[in-house]
């Protein structure tokens, strides 16, 4: 499909409404059968039962206030049954509302769809319910969260937001609101248990409440977590891991914490190492309640835990079970594996006791969980005993990449699985709290297979401060909910949509173009890494240490692409903002401009910067423009971040930080150079791809080889190295020799464009020349050659991959051709790669196959080579971890049916292996082979492991340069 075609099929689905089961409109198109929300002579009444939950009459209020925000027209909520208006919403649950109860004994609703099931609702519009009403909008809920969604699945068809609050998306003011007639009947969601984790606060959650929510307690408490709560009810989720880091009180160290969170009908759960609701990390004290060490302190470890449970009990929670140190600590004590196994199975008996003795429920009718983090993994696999009825949830590695997910007998348990998933960390080997930029495709990749393996009991997303991961908090919960209305498809289609639905349609293109492109760029580096140096480097020094990345300026243009790639699309996004009406800009500043742009300035510093170290080297008149350049950069950061605390009068102050974790220095200045010239001018070229990033002098510079196949340009870079103005002129030694300019004077470079006229080459296969630079009595070269090869013509090459410089790039989803054999389909995933495009082999959660017999699905590259012999494969996979601990991670390929090459990708976390993966989002094998011949041949590519996801192939013949992504593609065309 082409990308026009695309991006009109593409702006078809992004015109459907999110809420396309309610049709709103602000005039009647039903007569009397429409149920008149607000019109311009008054407003609807809003009635729910003051004997149902707390959530209810919350909910009802909430949807009064959204009216209102609609309209401008106030509602009246009432929990009074005698009704005094012709139109009323009548808000209830099942059992617990007089009015409801009455219309399905009266046959006028039938709740049989939806009683006694989890988390589901109904909206019906019925006309004369009852007498003097002349029509009634039910929201009628199975359980108290059901009633809830159900009152928000109508905000949002009205016009707000969930993110009318947390991301000030105003609300389109109409001046009525009429709900046509209607029977909606919801689904129970995919995931029982979904939620969030509010984490590493210290940076801006907690700064931020402590002045602008709960001043009075100088911390994260009710009036914040109140607005959690509601974000999470608008986002139909349900659990909540609350904050817990040292900087901030314990959630319940505040009472009104846990009684906020059953208004809001938001069950509370604890993080992977805080059991039975306690947070060791600030509620343990060592003064008066000993060592955190179960095997000599166990009563008193025992006794704070009862006392949480003791007062925790009457509400609705999860209980986190087993034991590790404090914090994010592992178990404390000088104990073999299997004493730590023994220890963290009586802990787990232990804990089950106490809720027993206050829980009067069956076991296994006490939701649980364990969570195999880090060490605990270990553990587990090495022989765990974890009681059935507990709900295992599996953890990512900090990175987005699922450590491991259930075996066949695992999927028969009946305590469930779920998973812990991070779009934000604070860690080794590197932070990521500023920005939220893991790849919505890579989150679906993982995600989806995580549910079909059974993982469907309670997932949790670590969202760090909330802010920055507005978005992909939502997609998250979102899938959660309804997992079966997703894809690969729909995922790469999702982002535009959301952000087109928030700020105008007319902007879906626009919104494609730069989310595509922001995750894309992210995924190969993310902003917070471009420092380049482990936060945690040594024993010694825990302190970030910046240095050059390895992007190249030297080869294929590719950290210059980069930075032209972050300038378009700041450019893109700064145009949609000048365009918007000011009640959006708020939103969008929060949302889009600050996200886009503070990547774009992190991306340009720091890559300026290492330009200007490398141009200080080459003794470049540039240099210290560059440091300029680089600090005006850093100012430019500063002062949107210092804007988004700001805006609004303030309302996020203190919550946008530069400053993420106790280690980090890539919010500072990187490190400069400054030279001292010559006053007078001084000649100096530079050719691309021919000086290495890390410069060394050469007696002359010279070009890549010209090729007819794959015709293009490079430049020559005419460089003053002193002062004055630099006057130059060049002279081609051959005709065919073109460039865009022949002379010109510069106060420090001029950039020349190099082509080959090859209507001009003499015939033979190789043909050399050179360009000759003068400046006064300086007289310097470039050395230029071109091939033209005999044996075959352009034709010939057409749509292969052909070795150029001797090497050969080929992207995973070029492929010539697929054999799928055995049903396991072959899937290219858009929006996932260093190329933005991957394969996936097959099914993920199927058997694993033998490429060496004929049932192992494969794709094949059809390339050609001018050379033969020894030639090194580097395949680029994504760092997957193996579904279960039965299996590994595996690929294998061969070159025209030979030798076939087998690789294990897994690497144990924190492995020095396994950091690079992460931070590279990309796991890189090399092979050795061998091609006996010049001319075409193939290479086959299969997946051992189903669900192994590719998404590059470079060979070497001896003439790859070192660059980050590897070279660009060399497919003729």
């Amino acid at each position: 499909m082409t990308m026009k075609k695309y991006m009109t099929s593409l702006l078809l689905i992004l015109t459907l409404p999110l809420c396309a089961q309610l049709k709103i409109s602000s005039v009647t198109g039903h007569g009397s059968q429409s149920v008149a929300l607000s019109t311009e002579k008054g407003s609807c009444m809003i009635v729910y039962d003051t004997s149902d939950y707390t959530v209810v009459s919350i909910a009802s209020n909430l949807l009064a206030e959204d009216i209102l925000r609609v309209t401008g027209k106030k509602v009246v909520v009432s929990g009074d049954r005698k009704m005094k208006a012709k139109d009323i919403v009548i808000i209830g649950t099942i059992g617990h509302n007089a009015l409801i109860d009455d219309l399905i004994l009266s046959g006028k609703m039938n709740a049989d769809p939806i009683r006694n099931r989890w988390e589901r609702y109904i909206i019906k519009t019925i006309s004369h319910p009852f007498q003097g009403v002349s029509r009634a909008l039910v929201i009628a809920g199975s359980d108290r969260r059901g009633t809830a969604y159900g009152v928000f699945t109508l905000s949002e068809a009205i016009g707000v937001s969930p993110w009318y609050w947390w991301a000030d998306v105003p609300v389109k003011q109409q001046p009525a609101l009429y709900i046509e007639p209607v029977e909606f009947i919801s689904q129970s969601p995919s995931v029982k248990y979904r939620g969030i984790f509010i984490n590493d606060e210290d940076w801006g959650m907690k700064p931020w409440a402590s002045k602008m929510m709960d001043p009075e307690l100088q911390d994260i408490g009710p009036h914040t977590y109140a607005k959690v709560f509601e974000l999470l009810l608008r986002l139909k989720a349900n659990y909540i891991w609350p904050a817990m880091h040292e900087c901030s009180g314990a959630f319940n160290k505040y009472g009104e914490n846990k009684k906020v969170a059953d208004s809001f009908a938001i069950v509370m759960g604890s993080s992977h190492c805080e059991p039975l609701l306690f947070n060791n990390a600030s509620e343990w004290d060592k003064r008066t309640m000993g060592e955190w060490n179960y095997v000599t302190n166990k009563k008193g470890i025992l006794e704070q835990l009862e006392k949480r449970v003791a007062s925790n009990f009457p509400y609705e929670n999860i209980y986190t079970v087993g034991l590790r140190g404090l914090h994010d600590a592992g178990m404390i004590g000088d104990l073999t594996r299997k004493e730590q196994i023994i220890n963290l199975q009586n802990a787990i008996r232990d804990q089950r006791e106490l809720l027993k003795k206050y829980i009067d429920k069956p076991m296994e009718s006490i939701p649980q969980i364990l969570i195999p983090y880090k060490e605990v993994m270990t553990l587990y696999e090495n022989g765990l005993e974890v009681p059935e009825d507990i709900t295992l949830v599996w953890p990512d590695d900090n990175y987005g990449y699922i450590k491991r997910l259930n075996t066949p007998e695992e999927q028969k348990r009946p305590g469930g699985s779920g998973v812990y998933y991070h779009i934000s960390y604070l860690g080794a080997p590197h932070n990521y709290l500023w920005m939220s930029t893991t790849s919505p495709a890579l989150i679906y990749e993982e995600m989806s297979k995580a549910y079909r393996t059974g993982a469907d009991r309670v997932w949790v997303v670590n969202v760090g401060d909330i802010k920055s991961c507005e978005y992909i908090t939502d997609l998250f919960l979102a899938m959660a909910w309804d997992m079966g209305s997703f894809n690969y498809q729909r995922i790469v289609q999702h982002t535009a949509q959301w952000y087109a639905q928030l700020f105008g349609h007319k902007f879906s293109t626009d919104f494609f173009e730069i989310w595509d492109k922001f995750y894309h760029l992210a995924f190969i580096r993310k902003p917070e890494y471009m420092g380049w140096g482990y936060e945690w480097n040594s024993q010694q020094s825990k302190v970030e240490i910046i240095t050059d990345t390895e992007f190249s300026f030297s080869q294929n243009r590719e950290a210059e692409r980069r930075m032209n790639d972050y300038d378009r699309i700041a450019r893109k996004a700064d145009s949609i903002m000048k365009e918007l009406d000011d009640e959006l800009k708020p939103a969008y500043f929060q949302l889009v401009y600050y996200p886009v742009m503070a990547a774009a300035l992190m991306n340009k510093k720091m890559l300026t910067a290492q330009q200007n170290r490398l141009y200080a080297r080459q003794g470049r008149a540039k240099t210290n423009y560059l440091a300029g350049l680089t600090k005006q950069y850093l100012d430019s950061l500063h002062m949107i971040t210092d804007y988004y605390n700001s805006m609004l009068n303030g309302k996020w102050e203190g919550m946008m930080s530069l400053k993420q974790g106790h280690h980090s220095r890539s919010y500072l200045m990187p490190p400069v150079d400054t030279i001292v010239l010559d006053e007078k001018p001084v000649l100096g070229l530079f050719a691309e791809g021919d000086d290495g990033d890390n410069y060394s002098p050469k007696p002359f510079a010279s070009l890549p080889c010209f090729n007819s196949y794959a015709p293009r340009t490079y430049y020559i870079d005419v460089v003053n190295k002193g002062g004055g103005m630099l006057e130059w002129k060049a002279l081609p030694s051959e005709k065919w020799i073109v460039t865009d300019r022949y002379s010109g004077e510069t106060a420090d470079e001029q950039r020349v464009f190099v082509s080959v006229d090859w209507s001009k080459l003499p015939s033979g296969e190789y043909r050399y020349g050179e360009i000759e630079f003068f400046s006064g009595d300086k007289k310097e070269k470039v050395l230029v050659s071109a091939f033209q090869p005999q044996q075959v013509s352009h034709e010939d090459l057409k749509g292969l991959f052909v070795e150029q410089n001797g090497m050969i790039s080929i992207p995973a989803a070029g492929f010539h051709r697929k054999n799928e054999k055995s049903k396991e389909e072959i899937v290219i995933i858009d929006g996932l790669g260093i190329e933005n495009r991957s394969i996936q082999f097959g099914d993920p959660c199927k058997r694993i196959l033998d490429p060496k017999v004929t049932n192992s699905s494969s794709v094949e590259y059809d390339f050609y080579t001018f050379t033969a012999g020894r030639i090194q494969v580097y395949v680029y996979a994504l760092p997957v971890f193996p579904l279960n601990s039965l299996e590994g991670a595996s690929y294998a390929f061969s070159i025209d049916n030979g030798l076939v090459f087998e690789h294990d990708i897994k690497a144990p976390e924190y492995s020095d292996v396994w950091k690079q993966n992460v931070l590279r989002n990309c796991s890189v094998t090399k092979s050795d082979d061998y091609l006996a011949s010049p001319g075409k041949h193939t290479l086959t590519l299969s997946g051992i492991t189903q669900g192994m996801v590719i998404q590059k192939i470079v060979m070497d013949m001896g003439g790859l340069k070192k660059s980050y992504t590897g070279p660009e593609t060399t497919r003729v065309n």
